[in-house]
């Protein structure tokens, strides 16, 4: 299917990869990992508030990886890991660990400037991140054939964050 897309003999594909392991783990780092390159140094360099920063993150990651074709990778490892146990731990190791350790790094940054009560970093990562995960699992399965259950990902993503922000922030 990928050499049919892409105009090509399927032979030419593997002059390129040397297999379907090595393909797929090139399009994770060039559609996702690449992305977490780029959403670090916007957090690191982000001058606003923290609770600006996490709106931001919410939607920027919905808009460069979820809402593309790369978020259904997502869905993939969740539904395919124990059959590619190799992948899964790449997978892990090159998405899913940084991305715990940059939303841990924010949350830390808004505790470190007084903003954030976060008890448990690890838990309030996942927290952050269950709201991107349902969304893009409802794209890429029942929201993409249902007219019944409708998600406007913008308004989704604003109201995840504001009840987020709510358990989030300092009460003063």
């Amino acid at each position: 299917e990928i050499a049919q897309r892409a105009g090509v003999a399927k032979a030419t594909v593997f002059v390129y990869f040397e297999s379907k392991d090595a393909l797929f783990k090139a399009v994770v780092r060039a559609k996702i990992v690449d992305q977490l390159t780029t959403f670090k140094a916007q957090a690191a360099s982000h001058v606003g508030s923290t609770r600006e920063l996490i709106v931001m993150a919410l939607n920027d990651w919905w808009v460069r990886i979820g809402a593309t074709d790369a978020g259904g990778i997502s869905k993939l490892m969740m539904s395919e890991a124990r059959n590619f146990p190799e992948l899964a731990a790449f997978y892990e190791q090159e998405v899913v660990l940084p991305g715990m350790l940059l939303i841990q790094r924010i949350l830390q940054r808004g505790v470190d400037r007084g903003e954030f009560t976060v008890p448990d970093m690890k838990y309030g990562a996942y927290t952050v991140l269950a709201p991107l995960m349902f969304l893009a699992m409802w794209k890429h399965s029942l929201g993409s054939c249902s007219s019944a259950v409708l998600i406007d990902p913008e308004n989704y993503i604003a109201a995840q964050a504001e009840a987020l922000l709510a358990g989030l922030c300092v009460r003063s």
